[in-house]
């Protein structure tokens, strides 16, 4: 989940830019990082706390039918691995490292953390560019299994010999790989990508099951497709080719995904510098048909639906123009009625990346991007009472 800014600001390395963030803004207090600030939405019992904290760049997270929450962690930036010379780098904020520090966390509602299965591939960008890691990027349950989407591997990423995978995590924690997101895209490319910023592996962000099969974002190249669990994926919809949705510079970046009615709902994360409330959900059908669900958000990273039909949208940064020390901390809960209307019910996140609902309550994955600090992300508990 990368954007690419040029002179002309039309797009920004987010994660070199979280990265001076956050170790020029006094996040780090005594050699720890803070807590999200508590808040309470005015006129609501909503609430906000730190269920979890010392996990690296979390991401997508979801509860299994145990009632444990389980989160992809990309894994601390000491990856060392390179791949110059053997095959086509990133450009702009490559060539890449890679390494296998990648994980996946389970979390019981006490907040005692445990490994399910670790050493799966990572890899960060360049220093200079801010040293962002990536690796498992989610994580969802089928049929009581675990299965999770890799976005860290990859020759393009440092790791010759491995590939961006969708997987199954088996019970004595090893991993199955079903299917080859870099194999497809490779043999797929996109309508328009932007050569400024491609990724030949891709950065695979989000992922929904419907009875019709496994569903994923691409950001980079600006797709959706659809994965069946012997292996075969296909593309539901080239958001690259959509000109009717798209800004005059043919970018948003499809990143947070949840199904919902037999519909899928996309947010997007947008260009940089960041022009709040120019960014949207849409509603995507299974046949591939495309509509506005909401409006006038920012970098949306997160989605989810509560049991009351209420959607909620996490917001990333909400400061207008590159990410900056007046960034951190802007991370907000959006919540959107039936009929459109928005009210803010969470704040104070810092670089948040994926949100869950589960009884009552949303779970941010936070300081998911570009902390210098290992351990330093967090889990937070956001109970949305019983006024809804």
């Amino acid at each position: 989940m990368r954007s690419v800014f040029s002179k002309t600001g039309a797009k920004v390395v987010i994660s070199a830019l979280i990265a001076v963030v956050l170790s020029a803004t006094a996040l780090l207090v005594g050699g720890k990082v803070m807590a999200a600030k508590a808040s309470h939405a005015e006129g609501t019992k909503i609430t906000q706390s730190v269920l979890f904290a010392g996990l690296n760049n979390p991401r997508g997270l979801r509860f299994g039918p145990d009632g444990n929450l389980y989160v992809a962690e990309g894994g601390p930036s000491i990856n060392t691995l390179s791949t110059i010379g053997q095959c086509t780098q990133v450009p702009a904020v490559g060539p890449y490292t890679g390494g296998y520090h990648s994980r996946i966390s389970k979390i019981t509602p006490a907040g005692v953390r445990t490994t399910v299965v670790d050493g799966l591939p990572s890899s960060q960008t360049t220093a200079v560019s801010g040293g962002l890691t990536s690796g498992v990027a989610d994580v969802q349950f089928i049929d009581g299994a675990l299965y999770g989407i890799e976005a860290g591997a990859g020759c393009s990423h440092g790791l010759q010999g491995t590939a961006n995978t969708f997987f199954r995590v088996n019970s004595n924690g090893t991993i199955t790989n079903l299917a080859d997101l870099s194999a497809f895209v490779h043999a797929h490319p996109a309508a328009h990508p932007d050569a400024d910023d491609f990724e030949p592996d891709g950065t695979w962000y989000s992922m929904a099951t419907t009875e019709d099969g496994i569903f994923v974002t691409e950001p980079n190249h600006q797709e959706i497709d659809r994965i069946s669990l012997n292996g075969t994926v296909t593309r539901l919809i080239d958001f690259s080719a959509n000109a009717t949705f798209l800004p005059p510079d043919n970018w948003r970046g499809p990143t947070a995904l949840i199904a919902h009615e037999d519909a899928l709902y996309f947010g997007t994360l947008g260009t940089f510098p960041v022009q709040p409330g120019t960014e949207n959900i849409y509603k995507l059908s299974l046949d591939g048909h495309l509509s506005i669900a909401a409006q006038g958000l920012t970098t949306v990273l997160g989605l989810a639906f509560g049991d009351d039909g209420h959607l909620y949208a996490l917001e990333n940064d909400t400061v207008a123009g590159f990410p900056g020390p007046a960034a951190a901390g802007t991370g907000k809960v959006v919540r959107i009625d039936q009929h459109g209307n928005q009210a803010v019910i969470a704040s104070g996140l810092v670089f948040p990346t994926a949100m869950t609902y589960h009884q009552n309550a949303l779970y941010v994955s936070n300081f998911g991007f570009g902390v210098p600090v290992p351990g330093a992300g967090q889990i937070i508990k956001i109970s949305l009472g019983n006024d809804d």
